[in-house]
């Protein structure tokens, strides 16, 4: 338990100086444990003509793209979350697709932006992370600074207009004599994806090896953990690829944008 306490002085920054030290090239690392006080969120970036199905299809998948901001056109500055941020260059890394396909990785996504983009902001699982942590569950990717381990599953989505595809879910090993300790601290958060959508048997949502995540690292499971799954802002990502979009930018998995919301300002108790 030493090892993740100090990795968590450590990270404890205001999201202002983290956006910074990200913008300036200077941190480079996943954002799990960084800020743990404090809201991530997922970033999906459309061009206007698509953002009006983009935002019907959120409403219509609460839980896996819980909405936190919406820009104007051509806006970078996420002002409800972070007045004076930069979507453009305040995310350590960023994938840009077109027609579905992922053809660059970036750490500025400058070049990319269009004065017709609209940028949403969902909510991150990092949330109902830090909850659990007080409550006294283990989280093994957060203690070896890992990214959670992610899947495409066989739960379809809700479709909106252009938009259709599967639920990305995220898995963290969990112990037995956490697990209600687990599913009430996420379920305080459903603007954070909530309570999980599925515990146990992955092959039951169609993944086929737990050992082999489709996003972000596999994880370690002790004797006795149960893998528990929640709801995932990756979605969106898996969204391009079954719906091809002409054009998207969204966050790297695990490189989530850090706002100036408190986790509590999510909380529904």
């Amino acid at each position: 338990m030493l090892q993740y306490n100090r990795l968590m002085s450590i990270d404890v920054r205001h999201p202002k100086e983290l956006r910074a030290a990200i913008r300036g090239g200077k941190l480079t690392r996943t954002t799990a444990g960084l800020a743990p006080d404090y809201v991530q969120a997922n970033l999906a970036v459309l061009p206007k003509e698509q953002a009006y199905d983009f935002l019907l299809f959120c409403q219509r998948n609460p839980r896996s793209c819980p909405l936190l901001e919406v820009t104007d056109a051509g806006s970078a500055e996420p002002k409800g979350v972070a007045p004076g941020a930069d979507l453009r260059t305040d995310i350590v890394k960023y994938r840009i697709y077109k027609h579905g396909e992922v053809v660059d990785e970036v750490t500025d996504a400058t070049a990319y932006w269009r004065d017709d983009l609209v940028a949403f902001l969902l909510g991150c699982s990092f949330t109902f992370e830090q909850a659990m942590v007080q409550a006294g569950v283990r989280l093994w990717h957060l203690e070896n600074e890992k990214a959670v381990a992610m899947w495409r599953t066989n739960i379809e989505c809700r479709p909106a207009g252009v938009f259709h595809g599967p639920m990305v879910v995220s898995m963290r090993p969990i112990r037995p004599g956490d697990l209600s300790k687990a599913v009430t601290a996420s379920a305080r958060f459903p603007g954070a994806h909530g309570a999980p959508v599925h515990i146990g048997d992955p092959a039951a949502i169609g993944i086929t090896d737990v050992q082999k995540p489709h996003y972000g690292d596999a994880q370690h499971m002790a004797s006795g953990d149960i893998p528990v799954f929640w709801a995932c802002g990756v979605t969106p990502q898996a969204v391009a690829l079954a719906s091809k979009p002409p054009f998207m930018i969204t966050h790297s998995p695990g490189h989530m944008f850090i706002t100036d919301l408190p986790n509590s300002a999510l909380s529904a108790l």
